[in-house]
């Protein structure tokens, strides 16, 4: 389960560099493309991740990597997936989508390819 949280967590990174790095090549329907497949990512995975929890899965709790070990004691990040956090990663997931849409036909007269870009790096931080 670890892999799945990581890539739910990372899937918007990786379309928000490849779409503000590569923008240029791959065009506006191109970083549109990215940004919305990383986001719609998060968002199935997360929904399979409830659905698991749902069905009588275990929650998850364990480290991702030590950030820190400093006299004996040891900080660790890591991830907590309960029914509660997984509902709430659908709910996030799911409304950063949909902005990610909106954004599309919003933006449709712009000639910046880069806030697709920017969108998905805010969406990656959940703001």
């Amino acid at each position: 389960m670890e892999q799945v949280l990581l890539t739910i967590v990372l899937a918007p990174l990786a379309a928000s560099i490849l779409a503000g790095l590569f923008g240029r090549w791959i065009g506006r329907a191109g970083a549109h493309t990215v940004t919305i497949l990383g986001v719609a990512t998060s968002f199935l995975l997360s929904a399979k991740v409830l659905f698991d929890l749902l069905n009588g899965g275990p929650a998850f709790d364990g480290p991702v990597y030590t950030w820190l070990v400093s006299d004996g004691i040891r900080m660790e990040v890591g991830f907590l997936v309960d029914r509660l956090s997984a509902l709430m990663m659908v709910v996030v997931t799911f409304v950063s989508l949909m902005v990610h849409v909106y954004t599309i036909g919003y933006m449709h007269d712009d000639r910046a390819t880069r806030a697709s870009s920017a969108t998905s790096r805010c969406s990656r931080s959940r703001c």
